[in-house]
């Protein structure tokens, strides 16, 4: 029967609708709804939109549902590898550490291992005096036949080969000695990572507990900072009794770290059950609550070996399922204690009759000093002693909910003789309710034990101190190092010889003692400098080959020697073997002390070229799978005997063999390791889905084995198989996930089928390269950490259009090239390659998307400076940073370091290319940069031309450094001086502190005082930017130029100041090549004498727009030829004279002078200049010329009677007489001029204002006598502009500046100059 549903009234409310009709609806199947509903066609349409909208909203839900999940994975697999971040690097220290410690050792072991071989050279030779150059059989009876003969010669060949032997009896003692040494670091080594994995083992787990749980459990790590850390500290200590441990050697404990333990669905159960006890019991005291709960310590059963996997249980669950704990049936209570022996003393008697029965060695007894106690927070309730021949059961003990067992009534107790009271507090409790036991924290501790003899940790310690202080100080070697010495100054003694560096045939023929190739069955190249065997080619016949301690970096020059049975290639520099083939017959091989890595590249190789293989040395190289490296050459190499010196059993051939067996992938394999489903689960996991996929299905699809069983796997987990190559998967047309890591792959092939691949793991393998994987194009996630890549092809992701993840950790990758068009990368963990370039991180700017990115422990992180302010700055998108989420202020300090800085990686980035020197220019305008910095700068050696205006630079920061600019262009930016600004000066005028703190109020802006200004030009700071030409420093705000350093460009030619706060023209007296200066529109009030070079090369000089009232200093423009003077102050027409001692002037500006409303000026320059060809921007014609002559010519006429005559005074000597006023009545003025001036015009002499420079000028230039008086007289006078415009007779520089004052536009703009920029 179908229920009714109400009439919804509202979208929002909730709506329960009966499953039937949700079923009907999604399969569109409405009869059942039509039928019954037939009736309510409006009821049915609302009900309709409500199940729509409810579909609709459960989408939208369970989207934002995948994102949350997404996000809580992508967070805990950052966490996640930063934990294993930090145990890799602590695997690093203790990794180098061990190197430092084996040093010494191995140099050691070299030395004799020298030594031993060079004597059995010598002791080969004496033997058998030319035995490489005849059968051995011949060289024996000429060897008895020369002994015959010579008896004496005999008898020192005896004394000589009875000394090589006990020398090299003595070297092998040495050797072993220090391979012990080796060995033993070896096995500390071995035992402090143990640790250190065991130690970071569960942090692991509790994040992906967190995970898994959505946080309803979470672990918390504590420090001195948490109270509830210092209580657990306190507790542990105060349960510790010395006593107890004294037959251990033990004397204290250490806590290392104490975790707390969040569960919610524990802890809840916990409250629940205590709450229901107390009301039942009815116990509201306060003291009966506080004694019945209680911290007590969880006592593992020592004989679980799994220990680990018990923790994680009991942390999840609880102590509920006795047999995930594997407790007996019996033990149906809680077993706790509340002390640490009774914890502790059972785990550590174990384990030590353990290795008393294995005979294992006392240095791996390192690992029992650290341990770890779970604290439990118990209620006890109600509680009695346990009775003697009773089992502790509920069954035995029904009234009660736990037992207590003190100390002394524990059988094999360590209670024994003490001098205090605790085992009278020592109880061991038995708790049958598991869910009053609540698991609270855990704490990992370390024993501070006591050296001495035969205690349980003295051999480690005396081992660990010994080595440390051994190796680290060489007198404490002494005893040693002088043995080591005895045995090399046995006799004989070893002769230093000259080393071979290359080989020719001269050289083998005096080796062998023998010029007949065929006879060479045995060279001996021992400790020379080669490394090339080429010349080797004709000895075919050759047999035994020794070329240790050379210069070797691969073997290929031995194929040719098809013959050779021995050869000795060790403590060579060989990287691979690659090439090293044809030796059929070899039978003895030694390639220890060599640089070999690939375990399966090389076995490989030897495998197939060298079949009769009979002894094989492969120690003492960085091996990239050395734990299954033994392994795996016993189960290749068949015909081998011994490797690294022991002989191969039968136990481990056949170990070996099935370890071959099963490295290969058979359909066996596939199916166990296989899935079927469809799907990806729904988990909150950051494991590989293959992973996920294959241990749900348990199974597994072989059940349904048919002939079509390859196309419905999905999932394949092949990882820790020891698989050399991916093959028997190409029928695998469906796969999605597949992982292959922790085996032994050297490159990626077998996949090229897989086209549906969506996810692919190849952690832990020797891939040194990422091909085969071009036509994954669903390709979503890939990880290669643990590898030996050294780079990324760029083609290899172009077609990856849905790679959101990449990993590729701990590889040898140097450039980020290839990742420029993963644009739909999301995650990217590349740490501890090797990564220097602050440019790679340019690569990353078009991943737009990109979130979490991982470079720690890249070189960069040293190499760039603010390395992630850097990373910050150049990728604004990234939310979290080498596992550390970005917070605001971060990117705000990454933009205030990085904002402005033009660099070469910005520079590389817009050009497409690094290659600098095809740059000649730079334009980078409007950029907001504030500071230069290129490098390396040899590489911009071709830039002459940099335009950086509109920028924010204050000085010239590295441009300086570029060493062929010849063009600067740096307006509108803050230069203050060419290098970087120094401390602000102490002292300073209140004038001055007013300017720096008001500008436009103009007081001050001389800077610092005369003396100060005097001092900085005269110090002899070096010239730099030597091939600087042209410079532009226009509107920068400049107010002092000595603070500028010009004069330290001693090569510049064209100098561009306009629009700065400049008062005075200094500091610019050294630049004798300047040709044209522009400091237009600043505040300049007067030239001084230290302006301008002496002699000046100045050609032109731009000072319009400024405050000018005064032409003096100018004798040094001895070239100028063009002055720019517009807008200026120049009031006096006798300034302009001044410009007399310019002779070269060619153009001239002074429009916009007061001046120029005076109606004679133009007239009078150019007839005062003769060489003057442009006036304010209008050509001079000869018609100009002749005006101007003609309209002085009256005035030079009337010269001679204004000229002063003298007479004789009253003492006999001559005096001057004043000249009597004179009326002018027949002067004819230009234009009418006579006309505004009146008829009763006077002109009176001067003779207030330099008298000297007038007469002076008189008789110096004849041409101005016509008008010199006149001008006298006219000197200051002013005539209204509407009075000359009321006539319509303005000079045309008036009649400029009144139109440019009416037009309301900028001075000077209507005037263009090519040549001001």
């Amino acid at each position: 029967m179908i229920l009714s549903i109400k009439p919804i009234q509202c979208a929002s409310c909730i709506i329960i609708l009966p499953m039937y009709y949700i079923t009907c609806l999604v399969f569109k199947d409405l009869t059942p709804l039509m039928c019954q509903q037939s009736k309510s066609r409006n009821w049915l349409m609302l009900a309709w939109k409500a199940i729509l909208l409810f579909i609709f909203s459960a989408q939208q839900n369970d989207q934002h549902a995948l994102t949350t999940a997404m996000k809580k994975i992508m967070y805990y697999n950052m966490r996640i590898k930063t934990v294993q971040r930090q145990l890799n690097e602590d695997l690093e220290k203790l990794n180098d550490r061990k190197c430092k410690l084996q040093k010494l050792p191995e140099e050691r072991i070299k030395l004799f291992i020298f030594a031993k071989k060079t004597l059995e050279r010598e002791l080969a030779e004496l033997l058998g005096p030319g035995k490489g150059s005849s059968d051995r059989s011949h060289n024996s009876k000429a060897a008895e036949s020369e002994t015959q003969k010579e008896n004496d010669s005999a008898t020192e060949v005896t004394s000589l080969k009875q000394k090589l032997l006990t020398k090299l009896n003595a070297l092998n003692e040495r050797v072993t000695f220090w391979n012990k040494k080796i060995d033993d670091i070896e096995t500390i080594y071995r035992n402090e990572v143990k640790q250190k994995k065991k130690s970071h083992g569960l942090l692991i787990p509790f994040l992906l507990i967190e995970l898994e749980t959505v946080g309803n459990i979470h672990f918390e790590e504590g420090t001195r900072a948490n109270d509830w850390f210092n209580s657990c500290y306190e507790l542990i200590l105060s349960r510790f009794c010395t006593w107890d441990f004294r037959a251990y050697g033990i004397t204290g404990v250490k806590v290392k770290r104490v975790i707390k333990v969040n569960n919610r669905i524990l802890r809840l159960k916990f409250e629940e059950k205590f709450q229901k006890f107390l009301d039942h019991e009815d116990m509201h005291n306060p003291e009966n609550y506080q004694k019945m709960l209680e911290c007590l310590f969880y006592v593992f059963d020592p004989q679980i070996t799994v220990k680990k996997t018990q923790l994680l249980h009991i942390l999840e669950k609880g102590f509920k399922d006795t047999e995930a704990s594997k407790l007996p049936p019996t033990k149906e209570a809680v077993v706790l204690a509340n002390n640490l022996s009774m914890c502790e003393c059972p785990r550590i008697e174990f384990l030590q009759q353990k290795y008393k029965d294995d005979k294992k060695n006392s240095v791996e007894h390192e690992q029992f000093r650290h341990g770890i106690l779970l604290i439990t927070k118990v209620f006890l309730g109600q509680s009695m002693q346990a009775r003697e021949h009773d089992a502790i059961t509920q069954a035995n003990y029904p009234l009660v909910n736990s037992v207590f067992i003190p100390q002394n009534y524990i059988p094999n107790s360590v209670s024994g003789q003490r001098n205090c009271d605790c085992s009278i507090r020592q109880y061991k409790w038995f708790v049958f309710d598991h869910e009053l036991v609540l698991p609270e924290y855990i704490v990992e501790f370390e024993y501070i034990t006591m050296v001495k003899a035969h205690s349980l940790f003295s051999s480690f310690n005396n081992v660990i101190l010994e080595e440390s202080k051994k190796f680290s100080e060489g007198p404490l070697l002494s005893q040693d190092l002088k043995a080591d010495d005895e045995v090399m100054k046995m006799e004989p003694r070893i002769k230093p010889q000259s080393k071979l560096i290359t080989l020719d045939d001269k050289t083998i023929v005096s080796l062998a003692k023998t010029n007949i190739y065929s006879h060479i069955v045995s060279l001996n190249l021992h400790g020379n400098s080669l490394s090339k065997l080429r010349e080797l080619a004709k000895l075919t016949w050759l047999r035994k080959l020794n070329i240790s301690f050379n210069e070797f970096t691969c073997l290929d020059d031995v194929y040719h020697l098809s013959n050779l049975e021995y050869l000795d290639a060790s403590h060579n520099h060989v990287i691979t073997l690659e090439g090293f083939r044809g030796l059929m017959k070899l039978k003895h091989l030694d390639l220890s002390w060599n640089q070999l890595k690939k375990s399966g590249d090389e076995i490989n190789v030897l495998c197939k070229h060298t079949t009769s293989l009979l002894t094989l040395n492969i120690q003492h190289n960085p091996w990239q799978k050395p734990a299954t490296l033994r392994l795996s050459v016993i189960g290749r190499l068949k015909t081998l005997k011994h490797l690294d010196g022991l002989s191969i059993s039968e136990e481990e051939t056949t170990a070996a063999m099935k370890f071959i067996a099963g490295s290969k992938v058979t359909q066996l394999s596939l199916l166990q390791h296989s899935s079927s489903k469809e799907e990806r689960p729904r988990v909150l996991s950051i494991s590989p889905t293959a992973k996920i996929l294959t241990q749900m299905s348990k199974s597994g699809p072989y059940l349904h084995l048919n002939g079509n069983w390859h196309l419905k796997v999905t999932a394949l987990n092949l990882d820790g198989q020891h698989l050399f190559e991916i093959s028997n998967i190409e029928k695998l047309e469906n796969l999605k996930w597949a992982s292959f890591s922790n085996n032994n792959l050297t490159k990626i092939e077998g996949l090229e089928s897989c086209v549906n691949l969506e996810e692919l793991t190849l952690d832990g393998n020797c891939i040194s390269k990422i091909e085969g994987i071009s036509k994954l194009t669903k390709l979503t996630r890939l990880s290669l950490n643990n590898n030996l890549l050294t780079g990324l092809e760029k083609h290899t992701f172009e077609n990856m259009l849905h790679l959101h993840f990449l990993s590729l950790e701990n590889n040898k990758i140097t450039s980020l090239c290839g990742l420029q068009k993963t644009f739909t990368l999301i995650e990217l963990y590349i740490s501890h390659n090797y990564i220097a370039l602050n440019q790679e991180i340019h690569n990353l700017k078009t991943l737009c998307n990109l979130v979490i990115l991982d470079l720690y422990g890249n070189i960069i992180i040293w190499n760039q400076e603010n390395y992630r302010l850097f990373v910050i700055f150049h990728l604004p998108e990234l939310k979290a940073l080498d596992g550390i989420s970005i917070e605001p202020p971060e990117i705000e300090s990454a933009k205030d370091v990085f904002g402005g800085r033009l660099t070469s990686d910005m520079i590389a980035e817009r050009q497409g290319h690094s290659n600098f020197t095809q740059i000649q220019e730079l334009n980078w305008t409007s950029s907001s940069i504030r500071t230069v910095d290129l490098i390396p700068v040899d590489q911009f050696i071709n830039v002459f031309n940099v335009n950086l205006q509109n920028n924010n630079l204050t000085s010239f920061s590295g441009l300086i450094y570029l060493p062929n600019i010849q063009v600067l262009c740096l307006n509108y930016n803050h230069i203050e001086s060419i290098i970087p600004r120094g401390k602000p000066q102490a002292h300073l005028t209140n004038r001055q502190l007013l300017y720096q703190k008001v500008p436009s109020s103009g007081y001050g802006q001389q800077g610092p005082s005369k003396i100060n200004r005097e001092t900085i030009s005269n110090e002899n700071l070096p010239p730099m930017m030597q091939t600087l030409e042209v410079l532009h420093l226009g509107y920068n705000g400049i107010c002092n130029l000595i603070q500028l350093q010009l004069n330290r460009l001693i090569n510049l030619r064209f100098l561009f100041l306009q629009g700065n706060e400049i008062c005075q023209l200094e500091g610019l007296e050294s630049l004798v090549l300047l040709q044209e200066l522009v400091v237009d529109h600043n505040r300049i009030r007067t030239l001084n004498e230290t302006a301008f070079a002496k002699p000046s090369s100045l050609l032109a000089l731009h000072l319009e727009e400024n405050r000018i009232r005064e032409l003096s200093k100018l004798q040094s423009l001895v070239k100028l030829e063009k002055l720019f003077l517009g807008y200026n102050k120049i009031q006096d027409i006798a300034e302009l004279e001044k410009l007399d001692v310019i002779s070269s002037l060619r153009e001239l500006t002074v429009y916009g002078n007061p001046i120029c409303r005076k109606v004679l000026h133009r007239y009078m320059l150019i007839f005062r200049l003769p060489n003057l060809q442009i006036l304010d921007g209008i050509p001079i014609t000869s018609d100009d010329r002749a005006k101007a002559e003609f309209h002085f010519s009256e005035l030079q006429a009337r010269k001679n009677s204004l000229i002063p005559f003298t007479s004789p005074c009253m003492d006999g000597s001559f005096c001057q007489v004043k000249a009597s006023p004179i009326k002018i009545t027949n002067v004819l003025l230009p234009d009418g001029f006579s006309h505004y001036l009146g008829h009763d015009f006077t002109l009176t002499p001067e003779v207030e204002d330099n008298k000297n420079k007038n007469t002076g000028i008189l008789t110096n230039n004849p041409r101005s006598i016509h008008a010199e008086i006149a001008f006298q007289q006219l000197r200051g006078m002013t005539l209204s502009p509407s009075l000359l415009s009321h006539q319509n007779v303005a000079p045309p520089t008036t009649q400029i500046y009144q139109s440019n004052q009416d037009e309301g536009r900028d001075p000077g703009s209507n005037f263009s100059r090519s040549n001001r920029m």
